[in-house]
């Protein structure tokens, strides 16, 4: 299959690219800059230059392929500030991958997230987001104008990430987390820590995300979870030994001033579950679970400064 992906020079982008190529597909990833198009030319695949808001590169990319991965998000505007600006930015480019494919019976995967979608309770790929008008609703609706593709001939499917996806190279919440723990000199977690979030190794994604486009049947939602939860406490207390500083307790009022933007999301607890990804897709994650990767110390290594 030749496989038009987005986002593929970023975190998950970057394991999903040699993923898809090492199983004999052809990949054309989107690059918006001379940087990410270098990487893609060094992974093998081919450089589609433009961004997620160039809406008619997206079309013609999306027409020419027999599939597509949508992973790109505006996380840079969505985490200063303007989450609504990026989840209409990505709702457009959903629509536009909507209209060349219609009718075709080709695959498309949208990423999505599992953050707040059944507080209190383990979510299964059943589970659908309250409309409520927060901006993890707001996302999630795209989610499910992705799903709706279905019914116009399109073999669209989900996978909902942990927001813990980690592995070496990861600039996303664990590494935030260790850069405030470092900065602030202890290691913290929000009330008494037992909220948990579910994990997943990269790696173990971009396996998943290779699955779906090769045969994730229309409208299916795949939960990218290789644990189901995992405490924050217990995520404090690795950073903190790691990093020799104490491991406290941070008052929930106290969230936004310790930890920044994550103080709106460390609280929260999300446990999901994998069951019926495993058993549709054959998938089974096979490497280090987030409590074991963080001590294998790879996210407290320090650039070098030059004397």
């Amino acid at each position: 299959m030749r496989i038009f992906v987005t986002g593929a020079s970023g975190w998950i982008g970057s394991a999903v690219v040699p993923a898809l190529i090492d199983a004999g597909h052809q990949v054309a990833g989107l690059a918006r800059s001379d940087t990410s198009a270098a990487a893609l030319t060094a992974a093998g695949a081919e450089v589609v230059r433009g961004t997620v808001d160039d809406l008619t590169v997206l079309r013609n990319a999306a027409a020419a392929s027999d599939g597509v991965i949508h992973l790109a998000f505006k996380h840079d505007i969505a985490f200063s500030g303007d989450f609504q600006g990026a989840a209409e930015a990505d709702r457009r480019a959903v629509d536009t991958f909507g209209d060349a494919l219609a009718d075709t019976g080709r695959p498309f995967v949208l990423a999505s997230g599992l953050i707040g979608l059944a507080p209190g309770r383990v979510a299964t790929e059943r589970d659908m987001p309250a409309a409520d008008g927060s901006p993890i609703s707001v996302r999630s609706a795209t989610a499910q104008a992705a799903l709706a593709l279905a019914s116009r001939g399109v073999r669209s499917c989900v996978v909902r990430l942990s927001p813990t996806c980690h592995g070496e190279g990861d600039n996303g919440f664990m590494a935030a987390l260790v850069a405030i723990a470092r900065a602030r000199g202890v290691s913290g977690y929000l009330g008494d820590g037992a909220n948990r979030w579910p994990a997943v190794h990269r790696l173990d994604a971009a396996r998943l995300f290779r699955l779906a486009v090769e045969r994730a049947p229309a409208g299916s939602v795949l939960h990218g979870v290789a644990e189901e939860g995992v405490a924050i406490r217990e995520v404090a207390e690795v950073i903190g030994r790691h990093l020799d500083v104490p491991v406290t307790s941070v008052a929930p009022e106290a969230a936004a001033e310790h930890f920044a933007w994550l103080g709106t999301f460390l609280g929260l607890d999300t446990t999901a579950s994998n069951t019926l990804t495993r058993d549709l897709l054959d998938w089974k994650p096979t490497h280090p679970g987030l409590l074991e990767d963080l001590d294998k110390g790879h996210y407290f290594h320090t650039p070098a400064t030059s004397a």
